[in-house]
């Protein structure tokens, strides 16, 4: 059964045409400048100013929904418990999808338009990068290969983060991590003290694990999470995407001597190019096919991309 056909009978989502969906912007504002998208963006990805109308103020509007009916909710279990002085905990959004799909640029263009609701709330973003196991337990375990995968990531540390972020606890610290030297910073963290909103982006976020026989409690990172979007595109296109962007990148940052690939930017076009279809064949689309795509059916609004990286298609979970 294909979920995201909008014929499709027992689909448990709404699909709606881009042009449909800007439809629901109703009279949300729009609050970013040109110059702002392009510092937002990411290489390669050509949203703009039309494309935040078409899509995110719509967006801003759906999310900004939720997060009030959550503050409602919890005001009123406030008073079911007698609870006077019960810290309120932020609303996590969590965004997934495959690397070179454009999540950070949607995790960015988010966070500036939901902290300019008029109540100003505060909104933080965190990447799950710095959750990933340095390169020197990687290679000690032959991960190398498979860093993105599950099994990279610090789970353990990724379900305190979060636990402690529910709870309402102040300053909790997230791990950074360099796109640099392509490794978690020793000893550097950035801290989340209780925002309104916090926006959880990584390319697993909305993986599941094996289910315990004997029924105790195995949480999900996305156990934590009060809403999350998936950014979908063919395999095709993230192909062409991906290595689009690994060329461009070979110009640019990967020839600064300190960079993790500088190695590639010393290479001839063709065998550069040889080079990234190899990472995306043998690391970046297994990755796709056996972990990331099967967790989309999982997402409450699924953003789907067409030939020119913008989006075509939003399917929404049904209530």
């Amino acid at each position: 059964m294909d979920q995201l056909a909008p014929e499709e009978r027992y689909s448990p989502y709404r699909v709606f045409s881009a042009e449909e969906w800007a439809g629901f912007r109703d009279d949300t504002p729009l609050t970013l400048a040109e110059d702002e998208i392009r510092r937002l963006r990411s290489l390669n990805d050509p949203i703009d100013l039309e494309e935040v109308k078409r899509i995110y103020l719509s967006m801003s509007r759906l999310l900004s929904a939720h997060v009030e009916t959550s503050q409602r909710l919890f005001a009123q279990r406030k008073i079911f418990f007698g609870a006077g002085d019960a810290v309120k905990t932020p609303f996590i959004i969590g965004i997934a999808g495959s690397v070179a799909v454009g999540k950070s640029t949607t995790a960015r263009v988010l966070k500036e338009l939901l902290a300019r609701w008029p109540s100003s709330p505060k909104v933080d973003l965190v990447t799950t990068d710095g959750f990933l196991l340095p390169n020197e337990i990687l290679r000690r375990q032959n991960l190398m290969e498979r860093k993105g995968f599950p099994e990279s990531y610090d789970i353990g540390a990724l379900l305190r983060f979060l636990s402690a972020i529910k709870a309402g606890m102040r300053d909790v610290r997230a791990p950074l991590y360099s796109h640099l030297t392509y490794d978690v910073l020793p000893g550097e963290f950035v801290t989340v003290d209780r925002p309104d909103i916090l926006i959880f982006e990584g390319i697993n976020v909305l993986q599941t694990r094996d289910l315990p026989s004997d029924g105790k409690a195995v949480p999900f990172v996305s156990d934590f999470f009060d809403f999350s979007i998936y950014i979908d595109a063919e395999e095709a296109l993230i192909r062409r995407w991906y290595i689009d962007r690994f060329m461009r990148l070979r110009e640019t940052a990967f020839r600064k001597p300190e960079n993790f690939f500088h190695r590639y930017s010393q290479l001839s076009e063709d065998a550069a190019r040889a080079i990234a279809e190899g990472l995306w064949a043998n690391i970046n689309l297994k990755n796709l096919r056996d972990n990331i795509l099967p967790t989309r059916p999982r997402a409450d609004l699924i953003l789907r991309k067409g030939a020119n990286h913008l989006i075509e298609k939003v399917a929404l979970r049904k209530l």
